[in-house]
């Protein structure tokens, strides 16, 4: 490592390590072939081995891509006109101004990646396209990157169509939950609706500058095709655009996975793929083999009429994306409302408010420990923890700068009043709030102390304000447990009927 660094200097060696992926100091003929396909303009034809059993002469699905850019004013850095941040830094966001291929003709049996792996799954049964390989205790995959993986199995058609965005997909993101889970949504004779949930990013700098990480909160979809994938009558894949804010971004200000990292959050209008129309096969042939009609000499498809399909099994796509959802995120079996609905339903319901308000949503590590993604992962997913908020809160999970606008917005004076008294409270990066239904905090603690004290012995914790609980082995949950109780408790006068 000492020579290398000082052969290569810093940069140079901190380019050879995003390349070296099993850290064995040599660049192999595969790592290399990143910098070859760039110093050549030459990149191999995939040797998927899915794709070598394909016919050539079955069914085609024309795909465009539509794309508009980041909205720049949405980063919190903005607002200071993103001073000390270098022009360089944010280059290959600022180039990212179109789709990388508008347009995309697939073979309709390469989706055959989004079938069930059995036929007896009931509709909304959740299951992995891309199994998820992180976790709390396994860590994070390196930030030191700048080409993904070459991708294997299901992975080549989801890297083949996120590569129509940008050619540096990563089809699994450095943090948990990654990869890409799918059920049935719907179900006929011959055909299915399949619902999609993919957690993939970007890379967007390339050497000599740093990496820069773009991560979308998640990219969703469906697609209806035949038992047999042999024809695909509709597919869709999209950011969802409906939040403020849908975008998570990082990049390295050095040469090292240590040096200093920005983090930001910012909106994309609109990142989907949408079929032109069904899949249509190139070639016809008689009941004799013969050849009857193909795509004539400018390439257009051979017109044709499909028949309609008949759904015997249907279940709304709402309820087929919160499966998809508790499937990623398993401390999403309880409910997390919006920040206003929230508090409309504790008002109906004669309940406390159990609101998570943070800085960036949870996907994205934070530079301090108590982040979202930590929380999601340990107390927020025990069955504990799960059974006392569905029983006596009404949660909600809110991202600073959505309360800053709603504070800001006298429309609703109300609705102000309650963002001001969460956002008094806050701290970074985490605060986890006990409130009354007409916003008054009445318990509040934020992540770094949390994990402070939760990783203490029972002993030294000198606070008699959360006391550890002898009936859970794990700290953080009886503490998060001991931290709802006594919002509880303090919450009976106000309750009363």
């Amino acid at each position: 490592q000492e020579l290398a660094l000082k052969s290569l200097g810093n940069e140079g060696l901190f380019l050879f390590s995003s390349l070296d992926t099993n850290k064995d100091l040599y660049l192999s003929p595969e790592e290399f072939k990143p910098i070859a396909e760039k110093l050549t303009g030459v990149a191999p034809a995939s040797e998927s081995e899915e794709e070598e059993t394909l016919d050539p002469d079955g069914e085609t699905l024309s795909i465009v891509a539509k794309f508009q850019p980041l909205v720049m004013e949405t980063m919190t850095k903005s607002k200071d006109g993103f001073l000390g941040i270098s022009h360089v830094a944010l280059s290959g966001l600022r180039n990212w101004t179109a789709p990388a291929a508008p347009m995309s003709v697939l073979l309709a049996r390469q989706f055959k990646a989004f079938l069930p792996p059995k036929n007896n799954l009931d509709l909304g049964d959740p299951w992995w396209i891309i199994p998820s390989e992180l976790n709390i205790f396994t860590g994070y995959l390196s930030n030191n990157r700048f080409y993904p993986p070459p991708p294997k199995g299901k992975e080549v058609l989801i890297h083949k169509l996120l590569s129509m965005f940008h050619p540096r997909p990563f089809v699994k993101t450095r943090f948990a939950p990654q990869g890409a889970v799918a059920c049935i949504q719907a179900s006929s004779s011959f055909y299915y609706t399949i619902a999609f949930r993919i957690h993939a990013e970007f890379q967007l700098n390339e050497p000599p500058n740093f990496p820069f990480w773009f991560s979308p909160g998640q990219f969703t979809g469906y697609i209806v095709l035949s038992k047999d994938s042999s024809h695909v009558r509709d597919f869709r894949l999209f950011v969802p655009n409906n939040r403020s804010l849908n975008v998570d971004m990082e990049w390295l200000y050095g040469a090292s996975e240590s040096s200093n990292m920005e983090v930001d959050i910012g909106y994309l209008p609109q990142m989907e793929l949408e079929s032109t129309g069904p899949s249509v096969p190139s070639v016809i042939h008689d009941e004799n083999g013969q050849v009857l009609e193909s795509r004539d000499p400018s390439g257009e498809p051979i017109h044709f009429v499909f028949e309609e399909i008949t759904w015997q099994q249907e279940i709304p796509w709402q309820e087929a994306a919160h499966r998809l959802e508790v499937a990623m995120y398993p401390f999403k079996k309880v409910s997390y409302l919006p920040f206003t609905e929230a508090f409309e339903r504790a008002q109906a319901e004669k309940k406390l408010v159990h609101s998570i308000l943070l800085w960036v949503k949870p996907p994205v590590p934070l530079p301090a420990p108590g982040s979202g993604r930590t929380l999601r992962e340990t107390v927020l997913e025990s069955s504990p923890i799960l059974a006392l908020l569905n029983e006596s809160f009404i949660s909600s999970w809110s991202l600073v700068k959505e309360l800053e606008e709603l504070q800001s917005n006298r429309e609703n004076e109300f609705y102000s009043k309650l963002a001001k008294l969460h956002l008094e409270k806050y701290n970074f990066p985490v605060e986890m709030i006990i409130c009354l239904p007409n916003g008054t905090v009445i318990h509040h603690i934020n992540a770094n102390y949390f994990l402070d004290i939760t990783s203490m012995k029972p002993e030294d914790v000198e606070s008699s304000i959360f006391s550890f609980s002898t009936n859970f082995e794990d700290p953080s949950t009886a503490t998060y447990l001991q931290f709802l109780k006594e919002g509880l408790q303090r919450a009976k006068p106000y309750l009363q009927p």
